[in-house]
């Protein structure tokens, strides 16, 4: 019901046309979560039937999600809207809010709306609006602190304005309007902006019932607002959750050029559990995976973040991808919770279903060419190479992770340079109305042109398939191979004796002043000498001295010892024991992994900017005593 008093009403005709208008407000405002729409709709209430010009006003606040910041209320009297009684005199408390909200800040018309063909709308390039805050939608302006409107924001009480009197503002929306009333929009105790209704002249100026009309229709209005601002809060907040759990831009590797997609399946929240990324590994390999976990919203979304940051430590990690399948799956079925919670039934005892997911993870190395994929129940990838039509890889299908009890296995292909590479989850090929075969085989006819740009065959691959079928989300990623080539890589099998040393420092150096990096070769020599020298005292069998030059300088060691070398603290008093200290102090990065016939140690060097001293490796041999 309406909170309009019944002596305000006024005649039963009166009440009529109020309560339908006020029926109207319920049916027609508030039937989206948007904010623009919502201001829209309260004004086609208004105008014409309860005014000939209207204007909503909010605050920019309010459009970041936010709420508009509170100041402490107004001291004195509150002021009393002409033609209303006033509530002292009545000897009753007022019923609406307290003075609250702010005045000041920067407001921006959403709305407008007129029935009179001559009132003029300011422009945003007029310069500065006039007292009423006369300006085009999606204009920003302030109000006058001293003005009605300014006032209405501050005591969050409708102020009526009429024109024609001495003292009065200038009318809002041009000379014709004879009166105005600024009505505050209030949620929740919060302003949240401010509604104008003007009557030009020739119209029933406003009267007491209108005024508690006008704050009527305010008030309904402004829930609606408030809770199309708070819908745009979680929006935005998922929306950061999503792109904080992706990969920003597209991402660079040695020997791949890499172009993503990512579409949410429900535009509304635009975030779901299908993840994809590039990781670096050592040796200028790199690791691509695409996953998908099984639910959608925001909870499969915190399943991917998890899953996606198990990938990346497991990844570094150096296992093959077998095995980092394998370790992902008991994590996935970690995350669904205990066994004794599952069987208990408890209200957290289908989390384990979220937490299923697909996944294919896969490892290229650039020297090369070849590519290792292991598979957890994910549709194969896409391949294709110069010349030839688009195939699907026959890569082992794997059960998803989080089922367990079934191992993994991996398959090696050989890519040759400028080979198509896609790997994408099912929301692209698979939909209600499309089956998986069809969507697989659009999927291949939309790769026709191995050298076509990779954003240009992302797009096409998207405006080919169907897309917007809003039932899953999409990801998509397209690698075009681009081996490293023979004249960046550079490599020696060196006898396991002593003279070896200084030989592979002779190699280093030379090949350094080949490649015109010579500013690394002091630094190079050094950590080359020592990762020789730990081979020859710690490893096995015959050493293989490896140099590969892309973005950044890397040198490999391998042996065939098992043994994993260890970074320890030196004593003073010790005569060994910093060879790798000092390799850690020198290089940007340096680690160690398995290898089917042994181990590697490596190192890697990014090339000096212009202007930037070069390590010296005589003071930092000084520091490690």
């Amino acid at each position: 019901m309406s909170d309009i008093p019944l002596e305000a009403a006024g005649k039963p005709d009166d009440v009529r046309r109020a309560l339908a208008l006020l029926n109207a407000a319920g049916a027609r405002i508030g039937n989206s979560l948007d904010l623009e729409t919502t201001a829209r709709e309260l004004l086609d209430v208004a105008v014409p039937q309860f005014c000939d010009v209207a204007a909503v006003d909010l605050y920019q606040d309010v459009f970041a999600g936010e709420e508009p910041r509170p100041v402490r209320p107004t001291s004195g009297p509150r002021p009393v809207i002409p033609g209303q009684p006033d509530p002292r005199t009545r000897g009753e408390l007022p019923t609406r809010e307290r003075p609250v909200g702010m005045v000041g800040g920067e407001m921006r018309r959403v709305a407008f709306a007129s029935a009179v063909s001559d009132v003029g709308v300011h422009r945003a390039d007029q310069g500065e609006p006039p007292a009423g805050g006369q300006a085009e939608v999606g204009s920003t302006h302030c109000y006058a602190c001293h003005s009605p409107f300014a006032t209405a924001l501050r005591t969050a009480r409708v102020q009526q304005v009429v024109h024609d009197r001495d003292g009065a503002p200038p009318a809002p929306f041009g000379a014709r309007v004879q009166c105005t009333l600024a009505v505050p929009m209030v949620a929740r105790g919060r302003v949240l902006g401010l509604v104008q209704f003007s009557r030009a002249k020739g119209s029933e100026p406003f009267g007491e019932r209108d005024v508690a009309l006008s704050a009527e229709l305010a008030a309904r209005a402004a829930v609606c607002v408030d809770n199309a601002r708070l819908y745009r809060r979680e929006h935005q907040r998922a929306l950061i959750l999503q792109q904080s759990l992706l990969p920003p831009g597209n991402p660079e590797a040695v020997g791949l050029d890499i172009a993503c997609r990512y579409l949410p399946g429900n535009p509304a929240t635009e975030v779901g559990g299908d993840w994809f990324d590039v990781i670096e590994l050592p040796g200028h390999r790199t690791a691509i995976v695409v996953g998908d976990v099984m639910g959608r919203g925001l909870r499969a979304a915190v399943a991917m973040g998890e899953l996606r940051t198990a990938v990346r430590t497991l990844a570094l990690t150096d296992m093959e991808p077998a095995e980092v399948l394998g370790a992902l799956d008991e994590v996935a079925r970690g995350l669904g919770g205990s066994p004794r919670a599952q069987r208990g039934g408890g209200a957290h005892s289908d989390l384990s279903e979220i937490y299923l997911a697909t996944c294919v993870y896969a490892v290229y190395d650039p020297v090369s060419r070849r590519c290792t994929f292991a598979n957890a129940g994910h549709l194969p990838p896409v391949l294709l190479e110069p010349g030839e039509p688009a195939l699907l890889l026959e890569v082992p299908k794997g059960v998803p992770l989080g089922v367990g009890g079934e191992p993994f296995e991996e398959i090696e292909v050989e890519l040759p340079d400028g080979a198509l590479l896609g790997l994408y989850t099912d929301g692209l090929v698979e939909s209600r109305d499309t089956p998986v075969d069809e969507g697989l085989d659009a999927l291949r006819g939309s790769l026709t042109d191995a050298t076509e740009p990779l954003e240009s065959a992302a797009d096409r691959v998207l405006n080919t398939l169907n897309v917007h079928h809003g039932e899953d989300d999409i990801a998509l990623l397209l690698a075009r191979v681009r081996g490293l080539g023979p004249d960046r890589v550079a490599e020696w099998r060196l006898p396991a004796e002593a003279r070896s040393v200084s030989r592979a420092r002779d190699l280093a150096r030379e090949q350094l002043a080949t490649w015109g990096v010579a500013d690394l070769g002091d630094t190079a020599e050094l950590l080359v000498s020592e990762l020789v020298t730990n081979a020859l005292r710690h490893g096995e069998g015959a050493i293989q001295l490896r140099l590969l030059l892309d973005r950044t300088l890397v040198c490999e060691v391998w042996d065939t010892g098992m043994a994993q070398p260890r970074r320890r603290r030196a004593r003073h008093t010790d005569e060994g024991g910093r060879g790798l200290q000092l390799v850690g102090l020198l290089s940007t990065a340096w680690g160690s992994r398995r290898t089917p016939g042994g181990k590697t140690v490596w190192f890697e060097l990014a090339p000096r900017a212009a202007g930037s001293p070069e390590p010296d490796p005589t003071q930092a041999l000084l520091d490690l005593f």
